[in-house]
């Protein structure tokens, strides 16, 4: 890995913990889409990065696009409802979460999805979750970022002016309502020299 995580002064916690969630901000979208933000909701996030870095068994993927077979450009893990979490605190936080948006949700978050962004060449392209019920039928996606912040941007399906988010250091973003149809995300690559980051992707069933 080229980059070096640089860890947040503002966050000089050593064990990390999850804060209240009755501070998170919603901003609504169009066509029914809706975005929910935390900034440090896990205090010593750089901590938590430090144990998943080693302990979560990354592999890299190949998927075809177009008319070739290219690399994913980061590094993937997936648990399912089954799975045991690679670190406690993920588990704590799947169930925070589901306390928190159960109402609204309507379902509990079951899987994790873990992506490594080792350094500004990584990155995901613009898209939705949309395989399985995310395709049809509205959902959420809870992501808890550790590491190095990273721009995510959402725009409307079709183009439109993007929000920026600069996600890293345990904040919070969840995406809810019709976002997964109706608005896409992205992580775009960096040519400045930028440290990893790990995403924590939390979905109900059937949501990819």
């Amino acid at each position: 890995m080229n980059g070096l995580l640089q860890g947040s002064l503002l966050d000089l916690t050593d064990a990390p913990g999850l804060g209240p969630l009755d501070q998170i901000e919603r901003t609504e979208l169009s066509d029914g889409a809706w975005v929910d933000f935390l900034a440090g909701w896990l205090t010593g996030a750089d901590e938590l990065f430090e144990r998943l870095l080693p302990s979560v068994p990354w592999r890299a993927e190949r998927r075809r696009m177009y008319e070739r077979v290219v690399d994913v450009p980061r590094l993937l893990c997936f648990y399912d409802g089954g799975d045991t979490l690679p670190d406690p605190v993920l588990a704590q936080a799947k169930a925070v979460l589901n306390s928190h948006y159960a109402a609204e949700l309507g379902e509990q978050f079951v899987t994790a999805g873990l992506c490594l962004y080792r350094d500004g060449r990584d990155s995901v392209a613009w898209h939705g979750d949309t395989i399985g019920r995310g395709r049809t039928q509205d959902t959420m996606v809870a992501i808890l970022s550790l590491g190095t912040p990273r721009p995510l941007l959402l725009r409307p399906v079709g183009g439109g002016s993007a929000l920026r988010y600069d996600v890293g250091h345990g904040d919070l973003l969840v995406m809810g309502g019709s976002c997964q149809r109706t608005w896409q995300h992205s992580i775009p690559k960096s040519a400045r020299p930028t440290g990893p980051r790990i995403s924590v992707q939390f979905r109900p069933r059937d949501v990819r």
